[in-house]
């Protein structure tokens, strides 16, 4: 049956343009990923009947899925299936793929809502709401991937999980959240940006008010995850419970192949994964979890020393008339990421618009010792934390400087902090450990900002040990073991 339905899902796929589907952020889950999302629920068998959710639900690939598993477990009592879906064109496909459950299985039986998920019903912020009509024993989905703004009428039905401009994805997966039975669960296939930043604060605080964590599947290639639909989104698979009560364990599995014949399990401790701040951590074996127990080891972070990360000030191209390519009376340095160079900050290279000349004081900076991080990297670089330390005796002549926003600069008291913390951002063990925080290739300063380090004499101490070495990460390295225990 689940064969059926996504040939007939190709079929739909291949006679819809992929823009015309991007506008609904729609893309179709492949089999042994549907099969394998079924394959996560811990379902009583023994029950007499049983309400899953797919909402969002395409074509049905995740209801059916859903519906053979039980089958196949010889599940005996009543199915019932409710999906929503807006997309007039595709509600022809998923009424047939349900009818032909309904036609095969006598005790299946479906309701399909034309209605807006998130604008149909009211949203709720109680920690468990009591049971009723609108809840479900299990939900499951793949929800549309797609940025709105933060006017759009589904922000403002959900205002409280929202920071900036929200993806539907994750008020998708909240409102999931608000449909689901006390102590059932949840599984989604979604992005990885959910699990730090800010834009998802208030959301994952939802979620962990509501539910626990108990498995998480990681695609190890981006390539792999939705077949034929040439999609580079990071993207996971999660299943909650809805429960304050934390396993010791979370499971975690990965894979490199669309058909998971490659995968890899391991267990790793809730508070290794899920830290105090709320931030989720993806690690994929023990070698990951280690470098977030000997990280954890500290206590201290960097605005706790008045030393917060902050990005670049200046968005060039938005302001052309304060950009000089020479000094001039009244002009100082302008610093960007190509400033950069082998762990020092070197000015000027001779590039254009590397000088500014203004009187507005929120575009410069007072001249100080500054440890700068590049904010963007590629995939294919080796490093994502790239560093480089600028110091005020070296340019004693300014008063003020200024830095681009694709940038990020930490203030700092003196050159032995600036080393120190050069030590630890250009060190293996924090480079992998913003990796394993982080997905992407944008360095945020809210991250960096949430992540432990050293006490300040520790910090000072490394520093002052680097000031008469090379500034290698083989250097920083072993200078941090030291203070590793």
């Amino acid at each position: 049956m689940l064969q059926t339905v996504i040939t007939n899902t190709d079929k739909f796929i291949a006679s819809v343009p992929k823009s015309k589907r991007k506008r609904y952020g729609q893309f179709f889950t492949n089999v042994a990923t549907a099969n394998y999302m079924a394959s996560l629920f811990h379902i009583d068998l023994s029950r007499h009947g049983l309400c899953f959710l797919d909402a969002g639900a395409g074509s049905g690939i995740l209801s059916i899925a859903a519906i053979d598993r039980l089958i196949n477990d010889g599940y005996k009592g009543a199915i019932h299936v409710t999906c929503y879906e807006t997309d007039e064109t595709i509600l022809p496909l998923l009424k047939a793929n349900l009818d032909l459950a309904t036609s095969q299985y006598n005790n299946v039986s479906y309701e399909i809502i034309d209605k807006n998920y998130i604008t149909s019903q009211a949203f709720e912020q109680d920690i468990f709401v009591p049971q009723g009509s609108n809840l479900y024993d299990y939900v499951i989905g793949n929800p549309p991937y797609m940025k709105i703004s933060k006017d759009a009428h589904e922000a403002m039905a959900m205002p409280h999980i929202c920071h900036g401009a929200p993806n539907l994805y994750f008020l998708f997966w909240a409102m999931g959240i608000h449909n689901l039975k006390n102590n059932q669960e949840l599984v989604y296939i979604i992005p990885r940006s959910w699990t730090s930043g800010a834009y998802f604060k208030h959301f994952r605080r939802y979620l962990f008010n509501h539910c626990v964590i108990t498995d998480i599947h990681l695609f190890d290639r981006r390539d792999k995850v939705f077949d034929c639909e040439s999609v580079l989104q990071e993207t996971m698979i999660v299943k909650v419970k809805k429960t304050t009560e934390k396993p010791n364990h979370i499971n975690i599995t990965s894979s490199s192949t669309s058909d998971f014949s490659d995968m890899t399990c391991f267990q790793a401790p809730y508070e290794t994964i899920v830290n105090e701040n709320l931030s989720v951590c993806l690690v994929t074996n023990e070698q990951d979890a280690k470098v977030l127990d000997q990280i954890n080891h500290f206590h201290k972070t960097l605005p706790e020393m008045n030393m917060r990360m902050q990005t670049g000030i200046i968005v060039d191209f938005r302001n052309k008339e304060v950009l000089r390519d020479e000094l001039e009376d009244g002009a100082y340095p302008l610093l960007y990421s190509q400033h950069i160079k082998d762990g020092r900050v070197i000015w000027p290279l001779g590039k254009s618009g590397e000088v500014i000349k203004t009187s507005r004081k929120g575009f410069l900076q007072e001249n100080s010792d500054f440890l700068l991080v590049k904010r963007f990297t590629s995939k294919e670089e080796k490093r994502r934390l790239q560093c480089g330390i600028y110091l005020k005796k070296e340019y004693s002549k300014f008063i003020y400087i200024s830095t681009q926003n694709k940038i990020n600069f930490i203030k700092c008291d003196s050159p032995c902090m600036t080393y120190g913390l050069y030590v630890l951002l250009n060190s293996s063990l924090y480079d992998n450990y913003y990796r394993i925080l982080n997905g992407s290739t944008q360095v945020n300063s809210t991250e960096i900002n949430q992540m432990p380090i050293p006490e300040k004499q520790v910090i000072e101490a490394m520093g002052r040990e680097l000031m008469h070495k090379e500034l290698s990460v083989s250097n920083c390295n072993e200078i941090l073991h030291k203070w590793i225990s």
